[in-house]
């Protein structure tokens, strides 16, 4: 077990994707996945560069014909023409044998393969089409995640595993076989894979389901029966609100209890909406538990009778939009900036106390109090702002305090 915010870790293998490292004492990496066709190299390309700005540290794309196998090396050369050094992981279903073989550009052009063994092949195929891709795999010395998914799930394994159920002298209800299933197609391939010659050092399980208990159930027992590392995620998260709250209540319960090595919250965009979402939501659940720090957070009172002007919740917003924006900029010139904490407040009630408990806070008025906001710099009062533009204000001084504390000027603030 290794210790993350006081909490007990699972300890797993590590395993290199590219430049990052999952499992292990590696920190809990966020990854994302591109919806365009792949075999638009410049569409993909855009959204894998806007996904990796947005601070995915893996990227999959869909591998699904010879047209997207064939653009897969463009896309990775235009990538890196752009600095763009995210790991690109290959999606394959059905035909993956095929097309890794048909396109060895393809196969080392990507840092790692998703094999799903419920669709890898049937019957007869199934063993020689997922021992081709395993040997691919060893050939280009790429890790592979097994990735098991209740909507396409081994049905001759869960056949065999119902029958013998039913022959159990105490059977357990449907709803545990299919637990038993999705866990032993994961670890029997993982198995399997491990025959061929591949390392714990190049295998990722995953166990995918849409339902937060039984994917809590399935982690659960996959943590126990095994050290690889696990990429954790339900498989269809949903659409805005509910996507958020099922993904989070999920893997957040998992990550308390030390399970998961890589996350992905697969939400369901809005028609035209923006694919790094998910990234971001990632991010906040891992900053929220204190795992890690991505981006300075801003703390923001929700509002109340007190709180009838919307100055503090468009400055909270607009201060949230402006530490994203810089974020790329900060990230060349800082270290450490992440662990910045700023508070937004809209009243005198708790608005002082909670800036106090910031490095900067600012106390907006509320409704029929005095139009001067405080501003508290490590506890102290430092200034008090007047104006209709408090925003810009506000900014500078993050702006600054940020230079003088992560800077060449550190130390200072």
């Amino acid at each position: 077990m290794s210790q993350a915010n006081g909490i007990n870790r699972r300890k797993a293998v590590g395993v290199p994707v590219g430049g990052v490292t999952v499992g292990g004492d590696a920190p809990i990496v966020v990854q994302s996945m591109t919806n365009t066709d792949t075999a638009d190299v410049d569409g993909t390309v855009q959204q894998v560069a806007a996904l990796a700005r947005a601070g995915s540290e893996l990227v999959r794309i869909t591998v699904d014909r010879d047209e997207a196998a064939a653009a897969v090396p463009h896309i990775r050369e235009k990538l890196d023409a752009m600095n763009v050094n995210v790991p690109l992981i290959g999606d394959f279903h059905y035909i993956g044998h095929k097309l890794l073989n048909d396109h060895p550009a393809c196969a080392e052009a990507l840092q790692k393969y998703r094999i799903n063994p419920g669709n890898v092949g049937f019957r007869e195929k199934r063993d020689t089409q997922f021992s081709s891709m395993i040997e691919t795999a060893l050939k280009y010395d790429r890790p592979v995640r097994i990735g098991v998914n209740w909507g396409s799930l081994d049905q001759e394994l869960l056949t065999r595993l119902m029958d013998e159920n039913a022959q159990a002298a105490e059977p357990m209800d449907a709803r545990a076989v299919m637990h038993e299933a999705i866990v032993q197609s994961a670890t029997l391939s993982a198995e399997r894979a491990e025959a061929l010659g591949m390392g714990r050092d190049k295998i990722i399980l995953s166990a995918k389901v849409s339902n937060v208990q039984d994917l809590i159930i399935v982690y659960q027992m996959l943590a126990q029966r095994c050290d690889h590392a696990l990429h954790l995620g339900l498989t269809e998260a949903g659409m805005g609100s509910k996507g958020i709250v099922a993904s989070t209540a999920g893997l957040s319960v998992l990550l308390q209890q030390g399970i998961g090595d890589t996350i992905r919250i697969s939400l369901t965009p809005e028609p035209g909406g923006d694919r790094t979402q998910e990234v971001v939501v990632g991010q906040e659940i891992l900053q929220s538990m204190g795992f890690r720090a991505f981006v300075p957070m801003v703390t923001a009172c929700p509002g109340c009778g007190r709180t009838t002007s919307t100055v503090f919740q468009e400055l909270a917003k607009d201060i949230q939009a402006h530490i994203r924006m810089r974020m790329p900029v900060w990230q060349d010139k800082y270290t450490g900036f992440e662990d910045l904490q700023l508070a937004v407040m809209g009243c005198i009630v708790n608005g002082p106390g909670e800036s106090k408990h910031s490095d900067i806070g600012i106390s907006l008025p509320g409704t029929g109090e005095q139009p001067a906001a405080p501003v508290f710099i490590d506890g102290k009062k430092a200034m008090t702002l007047r104006g209709e533009n408090l925003a810009d204000q506000f900014k500078d001084i993050v702006e600054d305090y940020v230079d003088k504390r992560y800077g060449a000027g550190e130390g200072q603030a």
